[in-house]
């Protein structure tokens, strides 16, 4: 942190009991450490991934049931049969299957996971996203900060305490893309010229009624309007894909959702989130991760694939999380059951420091024995990874300190900075 950024955040924080939280609602544009990743791209595998089943096999062991383990380009490094196309992206991947957590439902473990605190009905918790945004600002003023992709965690990776302007844009289908961007009603010239007029009439009520909420109604019209005038608002949109990339990316709301994440980072939106439901596996649980895995392997590794081909691998890290693991143990119903205890997330890209399997679960994969990594330290190591200043505080409207990944430590083995 430079001396001006110094000033700026210390007068913040030590103003922050008296001021309006509106005093720090810009973006406080810390300088990111060099060799950090100026993009996230979030995967999020919704309804609890099974670890076993996927990046911690466990053998011959009686819990992990018929499915194999393969070789990768990593060396020393397995995972299972259901990842082929993965098992050649090791090398760039830092697999850390010793994740553990105490939330085993599926609200509060995905809140968790992404927010770094336990939920509370008397608060909203900040995601990564508007916290990478907070700090760091937009690279792209005509766009948004974040944008998610699919249902599954859009209520809990969201600006929180927060305003407006932090929020992420939520597209549930990548191909139908961005709905209503265009005015149908005017042309762009009369457009603009009633929006000034509107503003002039505004321009006596905002200094009269000098509000967070009349700012933050602002602002919020503000940013859709720069968005609807964005030169790059043709990235949302799918309708030249290719047979190939469907072929590559897989032609599914997730594949596609891939897709459209690695182009929207290109055009300087700095998160983007896609989820893939579908691991709430309590029944028929080998069947059901083998479709889920096929259409994972496909976009995850066409994404890494085409990150690197395209020089954007360095820039960008490549989070792959889930609320919790399954029951090491099959039940009764040949399926697997909530798992807090233990599990697997993955990182790449950025400065992550590939080709390596990070942490250890007992032989039976009920325990995380080396290394254990809770979930606010995974997160401290994206914030890192993305350049943050992990350990500084923010205030919330009610005057309570709150840090990026709560009390959590970066894991430095998984990062080169």
């Amino acid at each position: 942190m430079d001396r001006r950024q110094f000033i700026k955040t210390a007068g913040a924080s030590a103003l922050s009991f008296n001021l309006p939280f509106n005093a720090m609602a810009s973006s406080l544009d810390f300088k990111q450490t060099p060799g950090s990743a100026k993009n996230l791209i979030y995967l999020y595998m919704g309804g609890g991934m099974s670890h076993m089943d996927t990046f911690d096999h466990k053998g011959s062991h009686k819990n992990q049931g018929p499915v194999k383990a393969i070789k990768t380009r990593a060396q020393e490094v397995e995972i299972s049969e259901f990842l082929p196309l993965t098992a050649e992206h090791t090398d760039k991947m830092a697999i850390v299957n010793s994740m553990t957590s105490t939330a085993g439902a599926h609200a509060q473990g995905n809140y968790f996971m992404h927010t770094s605190y336990e939920m509370r009905s008397t608060i909203q918790h900040p995601g990564i996203g508007a916290w990478f945004q907070k700090f760091h600002g937009k690279l792209n003023k005509t766009l948004p900060g974040s944008v998610f992709v699919g249902g599954n965690s859009r209520t809990f990776g969201n600006r929180g305490f927060f305003e407006p302007e932090y929020a992420p844009l939520s597209i549930s289908s990548p191909e139908a893309g961005l709905k209503n961007a265009k005015n149908p009603y005017f042309e762009d010239k009369e457009f603009h010229r009633l929006t000034s007029l509107t503003n002039e009439l505004d321009e006596k009520f905002m200094k009269d009624f000098e509000l967070d909420s009349t700012q933050s109604a602002v602002s919020t019209y503000r940013e859709a309007m720069d968005l609807m005038s964005s030169p790059d608002l043709a990235a949302f949109k799918l309708d030249n894909v290719t047979e190939k990339d469907k072929t590559m990316y897989g032609d599914n709301n997730f594949g596609m959702g891939c897709l459209l994440a690695k182009r929207l980072v290109q055009k300087g939106i700095r998160t983007v989130e896609v989820s893939l439901g579908g691991w709430d596996t309590h029944s028929n649980n080998f069947d059901r991760v083998s479709l889920n895995t096929n259409t994972l392997d496909k976009a995850y590794s066409a994404l890494l694939s085409d990150l690197e081909e395209s020089g954007m691998l360095k820039d960008t890290l490549v989070v792959l999380a889930t609320e919790f693991g399954r029951t090491p143990k099959i039940n009764v119903n040949d399926g697997r059951d909530h798992y807090p205890k233990a599990f697997s997330c993955v990182l790449a890209g950025g400065p992550v420091r590939g080709g390596q399997k990070y942490g250890m679960t007992s032989e039976d994969g009920t325990t995380a024995v080396k290394d254990a990594v809770k979930i606010p330290d995974f997160n401290a190591t994206i914030a890192k990874a993305l350049g943050m200043p992990w350990q500084q505080q923010l205030f919330s409207p009610s005057k309570r300190p709150f840090k990026v990944a709560h009390r959590g430590k970066p894991v430095d083995a998984l990062l080169t900075i």
